[in-house]
């Protein structure tokens, strides 16, 4: 006889296969532990001489940085609680563009705090509670710690984008900061429209091409496609552009038909008058005043001839997405079938060449003049994960212009700024009666974890630098902060800022998930669908 015992209680109502995990214990205190983990992996890459992490994602492409939002992307995090700090990393990074690691490793200081509170004695809702009083004071103390004058900026002055612009981009790439910088200011520069709130982080386009050396890096106005000439014709100057999203060929009827054909001479006019046709077709364009032609198909071989006759340059451009970014910065109208062109179609470019750069023939389109709208950074390294990373930090330095273009304040960098909001909210915390100012004082510690990690990764000694930094703060020095050779400096000497959105976010971000995780006391898991998962083999299939 079976002992089939009946299920009960919980087992009983959800189908078998299923895991419950319950209490502090269980529930809280593992995915306090789950997000520590991950926060841990980020933390020793924050900051300018944060280490790279090599990441191997589930295709094999293999990811050498300290960018936090590239890390926790390509993990492929498998644990809930530890998907939603990934999840606020993110929403930092769409929002900023900078400031992942800060939220991600903040969030997971917050929690570690949490869980010693926990173990104490304290119950989640009153650390929830307390968490949310210290981040309002915060806003209000970063508000006060932003730079005199800063609120208005000339977005076009180049040394202010750069002082802006300078830590964000030194903490993915120390050392190259100013190159890159530079670069980037000027091609944010040219691309500002009139309004710069409206500024598009799209126009900047940034084109890898192996190497020599960041300093062979240049901006373009205009594009650089990674492809050569179709024809012979390799470059036009103060040309006008026909653009065809469809293909330059013969076009097919809509309707089958058949032709009977008699004789030889029958044959050989049917052929003649397809060719006729076509040279018609790319007359009409070259009457209308174009020099360049670029299709956004296939180019057929008779076209391609009667181009050529006519000295026509051909360019094919397949991605229907840089097609659109060729008419933006052409001011062309792209046209669906080979027809002649009205004059109001045509776009206009001031030179199109192609050039040979370290092997690999790119056609460069300029546009000096006109409502040129896409600037391109021509990015130059010796190897693919290092032009890789450079493009991370070009895509940073944009975000943030975008970030300083709609709000232009700066806080004082270096964990100046966090030493300062520390000491604040450590004050703030003692005012407070309830339970919740064991939480407050636990945020006003968590902040040391910034200072602590930016010491710790430069190889400084952690406590002696925070001590120095409180004893500097508490006689008055808002704005010490450190400095990377060693010891304690005013970083408005140094001229180390951070955008004021980009902390008030981060922080943000990091609360909001911190208070998520803390929130949850049981995760019931179903069982899990059938089927092999993915990245498995299927059954029976061999090793190689």
């Amino acid at each position: 006889m079976g002992f089939n015992i009946q299920p009960y209680g919980i087992q009983s109502m959800l189908k078998e296969g299923h895991k419950h995990l319950s209490g502090l214990d269980e529930a809280v205190l593992k995915n306090i532990d789950a997000c520590k983990q991950l926060s841990t992996i980020t933390r020793t890459s924050l900051g300018p001489n944060g280490m790279n992490k090599m990441v191997i994602n589930h295709l094999d492409k293999l990811f050498v940085t300290n960018d936090a939002a590239t890390i926790v992307n390509e993990l492929e995090v498998q644990h809930p609680a530890a998907k939603i700090l990934v999840l606020a990393g993110k929403a930092q990074q769409e929002e900023i563009g900078d400031g992942a690691n800060l939220t991600i490793s903040f969030a997971g200081e917050l929690l570690q705090g949490a869980e010693e509170l926990i173990r104490m004695g304290l119950h989640p809702s009153e650390i929830i509670s307390g968490y949310t009083k210290a981040i309002n004071k915060t806003v209000q103390i970063l508000d006060d710690l932003v730079e005199e004058g800063s609120e208005t900026m000339d977005v076009r002055d180049k040394e202010q984008i750069v002082s802006r612009m300078k830590a964000a981009v030194a903490s993915k790439q120390f050392g190259l900061e100013n190159t890159i910088c530079s670069l980037v200011a000027d091609a944010c520069i040219q691309v500002c429209p009139k309004n710069p709130a409206n500024f598009n982080v799209d126009n900047i386009r940034v084109a890898k091409l192996l190497g020599g050396g960041l300093h062979n890096s240049t901006v373009v106005r205009g594009m650089v496609l990674k492809s050569d000439a179709v024809g012979t014709v390799k470059q036009a100057e103060k040309a006008k552009v026909a653009v065809f999203a469809g293909g330059v060929d013969t076009s097919a009827t809509e309707t089958k038909g058949t032709v009977l054909i008699h004789s030889a001479e029958q044959l050989e006019n049917y052929s003649k008058t397809e060719e006729a046709k076509i040279e018609e077709l790319i007359k009409a364009v070259a009457d209308s005043g174009a020099k360049v032609i670029v299709s956004g198909g296939a180019v057929g071989e008779m076209a391609l001839h009667f181009c050529e006759r006519y000295k026509l340059m051909v360019l094919k451009i397949s991605s229907k997405f840089e097609l659109r970014r060729f008419c933006r910065t052409t001011g062309s109208v792209a046209m669906l079938k080979l027809s002649q062109p009205n004059p109001d179609d045509l776009g206009y470019v001031d030179s199109v060449s192609v050039q040979e750069i370290g092997g690999v023939r790119v056609t460069i389109v300029k546009n000096e003049e006109g409502g040129n709208s896409v600037a391109t950074v021509v990015l130059r390294g010796s190897t693919d994960s290092i032009l890789d990373d450079l493009e991370r930090a070009v895509d940073d330095g944009v975000n943030t212009y975008k970030a300083m273009c709609r709000d232009s304040r700066i806080v004082p960098g270096a964990a100046a700024t966090e030493i300062e909001l520390a000491k604040r909210v450590k004050d703030f915390s003692f005012g407070e009666t309830g339970l919740d100012q064991y939480a407050i004082a636990k945020f006003a510690e968590s902040f040391e974890m910034i200072p602590r990690t930016l010491a710790e990764n430069a190889g400084l000694n952690a406590m002696e630098i925070i001590s120095s930094l409180y004893a500097e703060h508490a006689s008055g020095n808002a704005k010490v902060g450190i400095d990377l050779e060693g010891g304690c400096k005013d970083v408005s000497t140094l001229s180390i800022w951070d955008l004021h959105v980009t902390k008030l976010f981060a922080l943000k971000y990091a609360v909001d998930a911190a208070c998520t995780v803390l929130r949850v006391d049981q995760i019931i898991m179903a069982k899990p669908a059938g089927g092999p998962r993915r990245g498995e083999q299927p059954a029976g299939a061999d090793e190689d």
